[in-house]
């Protein structure tokens, strides 16, 4: 660690090996000209102290052992193969080189990864092909291309004023998105509903997994 706290990994490959990213004092950076294969990365950070540019996770799994919130930027890392466990809110996974201009975030990716044991809430796949991620179950749900699907989604009975949340921030989600999730018990909290009600909605439309 240097004399302003950043824990940097970059130039280098590294296989094999679990990685403690637990030190809330410290700005952990992550490239660039980082791959790692085969590891585990224990996160238990706040989003302000984590950075990517432009690692490759390969077959890594990623414990979140602290809450993770609003946190764009594993759009700046290429994930192929990964298992994600913990809670994510409102994190973006994939490409979305519109996000900034940084050359790290022009290469982002997402493939093959697992998301099953995770729990996921207002979280996107960018610019990646949803059908090879593996989503979490029930109580959290996934729109599958929800920009292309909006009209559909707009004519669900929703409960209470759900549908109407619906309608005002489907148009708000950048083009690239492709697959959304949120976590129903959340979702029905915020709008006075309760989970059984938007599970009754969700199990008649073919493009939400659950």
């Amino acid at each position: 660690m240097d004399w302003l706290g950043n824990v940097v990994f970059n130039d280098r490959e590294i296989e094999n090996e679990r990685l403690e990213l637990t030190d809330t004092k410290a700005n952990y950076i992550l490239g660039p000209n980082l791959t790692l294969r085969n590891c585990t990365l224990v996160l238990k950070v706040s989003a302000r102290r984590l950075s990517l540019k432009q690692p490759r996770f390969i077959d890594c799994t990623f414990e979140v052992k602290q809450e993770l919130k609003n946190y764009q930027s594993w759009v700046a890392a290429s994930l192929k193969g990964c298992q994600f466990k913990g809670r994510l809110t409102g994190c973006d996974f994939g490409l979305w080189p519109e996000y900034m201009s940084l050359p790290w975030y022009q290469h982002g990716s997402i493939e093959d990864c697992d998301f099953t044991e995770a729990r996921l809430d207002g979280c996107r796949i960018m610019g990646c092909d949803p059908a090879i991620i593996r989503f979490p179950k029930w109580p959290c749900f996934t729109i599958l291309d929800p920009i292309g699907r909006a009209s559909e989604l707009r004519g669900l009975t929703w409960p209470g004023p759900l549908g109407e949340l619906i309608r005002d921030m489907l148009p708000k989600h950048p083009p690239r998105t492709r697959a959304l999730t949120y976590y129903a018990p959340s979702a029905a909290k915020l709008v006075e509903t309760t989970p059984e009600e938007i599970r009754a909605v969700i199990e008649k439309f073919d493009g939400i997994l659950y």
